[in-house]
């Protein structure tokens, strides 16, 4: 398992495709905006990571910028995915996988 950022990410965008969540169109400039911890008042789970986390880490991988090292997504990720119909495991993993390279402490998998 690759712990290189660029490769978990990728990861993250595959597994929003194969659960069909990947999104042709961004949300308005406005919902992007949102202060809230991963703009919950304004965009599903999923559009935060992929019109959010996704672009924002890109953005500091290309500018050689260091990354961040307090992440905590996975939480937020099987709270968000308990209802669904979905099975997000690989999504929650690959999630898991990122938190744990940026912040270099293991990730507590849910049962």
């Amino acid at each position: 398992m690759s712990a290189d950022p660029r490769v978990l990410l990728y990861a993250i965008e595959r597994e929003l495709k194969v659960l069909s969540w990947w999104e042709s169109s961004p949300p308005s400039a406005e919902a992007l905006a949102s202060t809230e911890p991963f703009c919950l008042d304004t965009l599903s789970f999923p559009q935060w990571l992929q019109f959010v986390l996704i672009p924002r880490m890109q953005a500091l991988i290309d500018a050689g910028s260091p990354l961040p090292t307090r992440i905590s997504i996975y939480p937020m990720a099987t709270e968000s995915f308990r209802e669904l119909a979905e099975d997000t495991r690989a999504l929650e993993e690959a999630i898991a996988r990122l938190d744990e390279a940026l912040s270099g402490q293991p990730v507590s998998r849910e049962a």
